[in-house]
């Protein structure tokens, strides 16, 4: 791979932030062929990532990883992406030619645009994959894909890093970025808390066990979703089942009064788009939302 400004194939990675997630970006670049040469690494836990997933990689402070590296990946909190873009751009160092990549997925490569300015080549790849900190997660890199956002002309260098890692590019627009984010966010985070709720709730149901009973459930109607979209939709507000519903809000009224409030925001979204959909008929649709307006 060669960038515009004619770089050998092979690049020197350093890492600003070697967290979970950027210890296995670099780890994965390491395997592509790439040298990763030094890590900016502050608490201990950073340093056990470089120790373990990175062994000979020197610790230095950023604006030296910078000086050292082709590609530095900044992979740092993102509401330090900005302060820390701004803080190279204000050092000494050249950061004319070094490929700048962050792994925020709210933030385009806007982000970067201190060290734009003085000559860095910004690119945002963000891996649509939930990381642990665990050993597997390298091994499920190829198996994701990448939210890529950076300015047209790098647009080749950024879709083929992701390549080049195991992964597939999916091409972002700057300004769709938060967007894009929000879906994954929404979809991922908010998955979690609903099966752990449902699992709560089972278990108040006296179910010993709930995972065991919730797996093949969940797993269909992820495939279902992923497969048909809303097509996919089972149960009884597809039904238009609103005693059944009635029912569910009581029985949460009495035994999980928090949980009431959310049951009711989600069945009238789940309805509102089956309807939308066509999949609802009106009666029994104007049953339903009367029931959910209560």
């Amino acid at each position: 791979m060669e960038s515009t400004q004619g770089r050998p194939a092979r690049l020197r990675v350093g890492v600003i932030g070697p967290g979970r997630v950027g210890s296995v970006l670099a780890q994965a670049l390491g395997r592509a062929g790439h040298e990763v040469v030094a890590a900016a690494a502050v608490s201990e836990r950073s340093r056990g990532y470089v120790e373990e997933r990175l062994p000979g990689t020197r610790i230095m402070d950023p604006a030296e990883v910078v000086a050292a590296s082709d590609l530095v990946l900044l992979t740092v909190p993102d509401d330090a992406l900005a302060d820390v873009a701004e803080g190279l751009a204000g050092t000494d160092t050249d950061l004319r030619g070094t490929i700048l990549v962050h792994a925020s997925g709210a933030h385009g490569y806007g982000v970067l645009a201190p060290a734009t300015v003085v000559g860095a080549l910004p690119l945002a790849l963000h891996p649509a994959m939930t990381f642990t900190g665990r050993d597997e997660d390298i091994e499920r890199l190829p198996d994701c894909a990448f939210g890529v956002t950076a300015p047209d002309q790098l647009r080749p260098i950024a879709e083929a890093l992701v390549v080049e890692m195991g992964a597939e590019p999916v091409w972002i627009a700057e300004d769709k970025r938060t967007l894009y984010h929000a879906a994954l966010a929404g979809g991922a985070n908010h998955l979690v808390t609903l099966v752990a709720e449902s699992a709560g709730l089972l278990e108040s149901a006296g179910v010993p066990e709930p995972g065991r009973l919730l797996a093949p459930m969940l797993s269909a109607s992820l495939d279902n979703a992923l497969r048909l979209g809303i097509h996919g939709l089972s149960g009884p507000v597809l039904r238009g089942d609103s005693g059944t519903v009635a029912g569910h809000i009581e029985q949460l009224r009495e035994n999980a009064p928090e949980s009431v409030a959310s049951y009711v925001e989600l069945a009238r979204l789940t309805a509102d788009r089956a309807i939308t959909a066509g999949m609802l008929k009106p009666e029994d649709a104007e049953r339903l939302l009367d029931v959910l307006r209560r």
